[in-house]
């Protein structure tokens, strides 16, 4: 994860809302990346490192960036072996031409300037290496939809957190590999998360994590007891466990 709102958020109020669905996603990105034994690899905004884990697993070199004080301290004590860097997309520590690949899972929409971040996950890859970047689709990462759902039923001057960030549709991704890539591709990768029940789902979306959570946490008294119904209503009223769908659609392309 990348930009300034990552910067105060805690590594386990981001798993417990984020990361259950990351972790599922990083496997199908790192296989749609082409992600194998020895390749040296960036993941860019890692975060709380789902993705960096899956990488280091597939016995790739991996070196990993995140603006986040609280997601580099992280990485660091999950993953001592991986060269961890505090550092936004924008302005990658790393030399040109110094990977195989270049990784950005779920950041580009809270990177402050997405173009020059992919950019810069270009400039550090070799010639012919891979950039890749995924992020939930606007209507397909059920969670955050039925969110954006909740908040336009509770008011009309919701700050529909959702429906305005950007580089949640294909046509919005695939605008950032314009100058100097070739062989674009796009898939649409889906996972899975599960919830005990709506209490614990809750208690993720209250922990302020991305807009969403900065949005709940934000909320007092009648406010927020209309949103904890609103929410439950529009997840189908569970009353107990509830499985909920991400897809993300998922570009790459390499470095001409």
């Amino acid at each position: 994860m990348n930009g300034a709102i990552a910067l105060f958020v805690s590594d386990t109020a981001y798993d417990n809302f984020m990361g259950r669905y990351s972790v599922r996603l990083a496997a199908p990105f790192a296989d749609f990346a082409g992600i194998a034994h020895g390749m040296r690899v960036a993941d860019v905004g890692a975060g709380t490192g789902a993705l960096t884990r899956e990488l280091a697993s597939r016995g790739a070199v991996v070196a990993a960036a995140d603006p986040a004080p609280a997601f580099v301290a992280a990485l660091k004590e999950r993953l001592p072996d991986v060269e961890v860097e505090a550092a936004p997309a924008e302005a990658l520590p790393w030399p040109d031409e110094s990977f195989d690949a270049s990784l950005a899972q779920l950041v580009v929409t809270f990177m402050n300037d997405a173009p020059k971040g992919v950019q810069e996950m270009r400039r550090v890859v070799k010639p012919g290496g891979t950039v890749a970047v995924c992020m939930w689709d606007r209507d397909g990462m059920e969670m955050l939809a039925a969110i954006h759902r909740a908040q336009s039923a509770l008011a009309a001057d919701s700050p529909d957190t959702e429906a305005r960030t950007l580089y949640r549709t294909r046509e919005e991704i695939e605008s950032l590999f314009v100058d100097g890539f070739e062989s674009v591709e796009t898939e649409l990768l889906e996972v899975e998360s599960g919830y005990t029940g709506f209490d614990e789902f809750w208690d993720a979306v209250r922990g302020g994590a991305g807009p969403a959570g900065q949005w709940a946490a934000a909320l007092e008294g009648d406010a927020l007891a209309a949103a904890h119904d609103e929410l439950h209503r529009q997840l189908g009223e569970p009353s107990g466990a509830f499985r909920l769908v991400g897809r993300a659609w998922a570009t790459r392309a390499r470095r001409s």
